[in-house]
């Protein structure tokens, strides 16, 4: 078939004709085929074409635009207008009038697809160490503020203990705190296990130890403002040293060399009640365990979660708190703990959160966003990873 541009007037007809269109022939006679790839909406408008139809050309248009499409491949099809070096693609032919391929075969191009890659986080063990010594200073202060407190108790004869609803409703258990720090030193255990596996390790012991150095400082505080009388009579505080630094100081040095538990025979000094440091430890503990392992270890959720409620309960029942250190502890620790995560985890600030990020220390420990979801449990290749 011969080229649209090297028609002539015949061929024109010819072509009106087969497509359906012969009203348009003796309006079209003198037309050739450049003539006939020029025409636009415009002469549709006058005589004569503007008397051939009453859809003012708009078949005959659509038929033009096709054929213009088709003479502009073929004028092209030994160049790049399609952005093929020799026309169309192998393997695929002339495309037909109605926007189809004459022939079934077809082309597959394939398309490079990127895989999804888990961000790379820095870990900053640096910070991490600073995080660490933060909380070793404030747990060194409690122990310091524990021992001024403790000469400001007032003797329990004198100053009998508080009501406490709880106590009216249940009996001291002897044996009960034993189980209450038992169950944290399991708690604590299990966590730090779990950390070892975590593959941002790093971020998340900032994390930990920015937490908990912080809720120590608090019971600083809250100690060192008000001083309780001792919750039962069954205490048996040490004697008062009344000014003698030297054996205040390895007082304060065998609390700390025992963790501050009286399982271990180091706490035997009085005053650090409100709030409760075993509800701290006992609630944080499980917190962090439930938020870096997986959701499908809901059984190992369920052991943890019930470690931790005996645990506080065992508090109230050996009644060594009142009911409001652990109520207070308990808040406070929650509040802190969700408060931090979920600065964390925030993507869109808005101006109460903006003024949040202004603290140098949450901005410090921070850097990071959502990580809790990348775990490497029994994964030797992140077990001893250089992270």
């Amino acid at each position: 078939m011969k080229k649209v541009v090297e028609w002539s007037s015949e061929d024109v007809s010819k072509w009106l004709s087969k497509e359906g269109m012969p009203e348009y022939a003796d309006a079209l006679r003198q037309i050739d085929g450049p003539a006939l790839l020029r025409l636009k909406n415009t002469d549709f408008q006058d005589p004569p074409l503007s008397r051939v139809s009453s859809d003012g050309g708009m078949q005959l248009l659509e038929r033009l635009e096709t054929l213009r499409i088709e003479n502009h491949i073929e004028a092209h099809k030994n160049g790049h207008a399609n952005g093929h070096a020799g026309g169309l693609p192998k393997g695929t032919s002339k495309p037909q009038r109605n926007g189809t391929l004459g022939k079934k075969e077809m082309t597959l191009i394939p398309m490079p697809v990127l895989e999804p890659t888990h961000p790379s986080f820095p870990t900053e063990w640096g910070k991490t160490g600073i995080a660490f010594v933060y909380a070793v200073i404030c747990f060194v202060t409690t122990s310091i503020v524990i021992s001024v407190v403790h000469e400001r108790v007032p003797p329990k004869e004198h100053t009998p203990p508080l009501p406490d609803k709880f106590f009216d409703l249940f009996d001291r258990v002897e044996w009960a705190f034993s189980i209450c720090e038992i169950n944290g030193m399991l708690l604590v255990g299990l966590w730090l296990v779990q950390w070892v596996l975590l593959k941002y390790r790093s971020i998340v012991g900032r994390r930990f130890f920015f937490i908990v150095g912080t809720l120590y400082l608090y019971r600083c505080i809250t100690m060192y403002i008000t001083t309780l009388p001792v919750p039962g009579m069954h205490f048996k505080c040490s004697p008062k040293l009344l000014g003698n630094w030297e054996a205040q100081m390895r007082r304060i040095m065998k609390m700390i060399a025992g963790g501050g538990l009286s399982i271990t025979g180091s706490h035997t000094m009085c005053g650090d009640y409100l709030y409760s440091g075993h509800t701290v430890m006992l609630t944080l503990a499980y917190l962090f365990i439930k938020e870096y392992s997986p959701k499908r270890f809901w059984w190992y959720h369920w052991v943890c979660w019930t470690l931790s409620a005996v645990g506080i309960f065992c508090i109230l029942l050996a009644h060594d708190h009142y009911t409001v250190d652990v109520v207070v502890a308990y808040f406070i620790t929650t509040r802190l703990f969700w408060w931090y995560h979920t600065m964390a985890n925030q993507r869109v600030r808005g101006i109460i959160l903006r003024e949040f990020i202004k603290n140098k220390s949450f901005s410090f420990y921070k850097r990071i966003r959502k990580i809790n979801g990348y775990f490497c449990f029994f994964n030797s290749k992140c077990l001893f990873s250089r992270e």
